[in-house]
């Protein structure tokens, strides 16, 4: 038994001295895990299945470097896309590698919406992917390429639409024709009770026509940045120009009014987003990852930054994404 106690302690110490307490794998566990492997690529993603206590490095199979990569979920596959590649992956394992998609060679954007995998060439061509195969077949009318299209979203009454950077264009007859329907560079649009929210270059704006008409919800003096669905309302993250920071705002009354939950939140210009995970808001952040337990009132750091990067976030079901990337966006 001494001698079982004396070997430990010695191995104890080595550890210390190895290992200084921020990388210590026995001080420090969930933060070792975060640490693990080559962390110079932009394609680093890691998962937890607790609630952010662990995580782990599932980037095996991806390419040393991706620039500014996507991370898409439809519960059933992961999928990472950059540029001219995408990589997708089983959800229901632990530890497999990802294997390219060896037909999305000249697509632009790519965006998972009710009825398929869709993506938006730079040339303003639509296509969709194949469901069961490796093949994409062009779809709806093209844009005009000085739109520069990028976000396709599916309403539940069957409507598409399309964000660019110069607008929001409108299709009531599964993409036949397009309508803009608001000008201005556009982001990510979101639905509940037959409200629409989107982020634009003039905030947070809102729609109660089905993206026929919108008005703005929240405006800063900056751009909208993040906008999300949460189980009791939305998250959106919003540019204050004043201020030089982004600021984090949540509504309960399908964007009606905003309260900001971002008091115990450094201020940065590089928030990336906020997600809930059971009862907890994770917040993405150039200081690393932060949760709350009590909707925003409070936030704890519960993960650093890895190499300047900033942890952009993503939840299906009880699994929460974390993906490196650069400038939180």
């Amino acid at each position: 038994m001494n001698i079982l106690k004396i070997s430990f302690s010695v191995l104890f110490a080595t550890l210390v001295y190895l290992f200084p307490v921020s990388e210590n794998p026995f001080l420090k566990p969930s933060l070792q895990l975060l640490k693990s492997g080559s962390l110079s690529g932009s394609n680093v993603i890691f998962q937890s299945l607790d609630y952010g206590k662990t995580w782990q490095d599932i980037s095996n199979g991806l390419p040393a470097q991706m620039e500014d990569p996507e991370f898409f979920t439809n519960n059933k596959q992961l999928f990472i896309h950059s540029k001219d590649e995408m990589y997708i992956r089983n959800s229901n394992t632990l530890s497999p590698a990802w294997e390219k998609d060896p037909a999305l060679k000249f697509h632009g954007n790519v965006s998972i919406c009710k009825s398929g995998i869709f993506a938006i060439a730079k040339d303003g061509k639509i296509f969709k992917r194949n469901i069961g195969k490796n093949t994409w077949s062009r779809v709806f009318k093209s844009l005009p390429i000085d739109e520069n299209p990028r976000n396709l979203s599916e309403l539940k009454s069957g409507v598409f639409m399309i964000a660019g950077d110069n607008g929001l264009f409108r299709s009531s007859d599964g993409g036949k024709t397009w309508k803009k329907v608001h000008k201005g560079s556009m982001g990510n649009i979101q639905e509940t009770n037959g409200v629409l929210l989107a982020t634009s270059q003039e905030g947070i704006i809102r729609s109660t026509d089905n993206g026929l008409s919108w008005k703005k919800a929240v405006s800063e003096g900056g751009v909208g940045i993040y906008l999300t669905r949460i189980n009791d309302g939305f998250v959106g993250i919003t540019y204050n120009s004043t201020l030089k920071s982004r600021r984090v705002r949540i509504s309960k009354d399908d964007g009606k009014t905003w309260q900001a939950i971002d008091a115990g939140l450094p201020r940065h210009a590089n928030i990336a987003n906020v997600i809930q995970a059971g009862n907890f808001y994770y917040c993405g952040h150039p200081d690393g990852i932060f949760r709350s337990s009590d909707k925003g009132k409070h936030w704890e750091l519960i993960h650093s930054t890895v190499d300047d990067k900033v942890f952009n976030l993503t939840v299906s079901g009880k699994v929460i994404y974390a993906i490196a990337k650069s400038g939180g966006c």
